[in-house]
């Protein structure tokens, strides 16, 4: 492990000697060693090898420092080393698993793709009662892509169908999000439902008119129930939507494909018709 040392008053002197006994520092000097070893990493982009070294550094430091671990790990779940990832994302479960037990389900979720152990992470984060969401949706919007997954349809159903429950109950002006009628489609449309996931889909393109990935599977329904014209017009724009980058919403989407995320071989040729 490579250490980064900087100017800091007195409390490095010692560092190669206290690394792991954080417990001889004052709070105001865990702060300031949190905060200067984070500022060490973030002049870097997070896939340089200082950031993780400067990150190390502040680790030797302040071992049970949860936010360092989780940043620690953050850069190899991007770069699709799941395992090496969870080594670090773990430790900062550990040490709070209030701020990262839910966090760590969304990468079981969305990056590692191991649905029932995100599941049972998700579980628990309900029982603790942690938090209500993560990453700009509630539990049971994953908990529905990992039942997906598994092709357990009707209780992905129940979790998505909680979503748009929980958002008419909650009275808010915000729309409803894109996703949650566009997965509700997606398990209609897995069990021959397909004027139902029709609807669906069709409801998600109202409320994101370019949502590619909405009017492919509203073409595949289309032409499902035999509406051939309707369901050729459908594919094209939904092509044309895809090939000016409109897909699903969804930032983290640029690392890891989503659940039924429409890809560019999945698009009939051009030149067939």
């Amino acid at each position: 492990m490579k250490y980064i040392f900087c100017s800091l008053p007195v409390l490095f002197f010692f560092a190669t000697e206290i690394q792991a006994q954080s417990t001889f520092f004052t709070p105001q000097q865990r702060d300031s060693i949190h905060k200067h070893y984070l500022d060490a990493a973030t002049r870097y982009h997070y896939f340089a090898p200082e950031w993780g070294q400067a990150l190390d550094s502040g680790l030797a430091l302040l071992p049970q420092d949860a936010t360092m671990w989780q940043l620690r790990g953050m850069p190899l779940f991007k770069q699709r080393k799941y395992e090496a990832g969870m080594v670090y994302l773990d430790k900062a479960v550990a040490y709070n698993p209030a701020e990262y037990l839910d966090y760590r389900a969304f990468i079981k979720c969305i990056f590692q793709k191991s649905y029932v152990a995100a599941i049972a992470d998700f579980k628990e984060a309900q029982r603790a009662r942690y938090h209500s969401g993560v990453m700009d949706h509630p539990y049971n919007f994953y908990l529905g892509l990992c039942y997906l997954q598994l092709n357990q349809y009707d209780s992905a159903r129940a979790y998505f169908r909680q979503c748009v429950d929980n958002w008419q109950q909650s009275g808010t002006e915000a729309p409803l999000h894109c996703l949650y009628p566009f997965y509700l489609g997606i398990v209609d449309y897995e069990q021959g439902k397909y004027t139902e996931a029709l609807n669906h889909f069709t409801h998600s393109l109202l409320l994101y008119q370019q949502f590619s990935d909405a009017g492919y599977y509203q073409a595949l329904c289309l032409q499902r129930l035999q509406r051939t014209a309707e369901a050729k017009a459908a594919m094209q724009k939904a092509h044309d939507d895809f090939k000016q980058g409109y897909t699903i919403p969804e930032d983290n989407q640029i690392y890891e494909m989503y659940p039924y995320q429409v890809s560019a071989f999945m698009y009939p040729r051009e030149d067939k018709k």
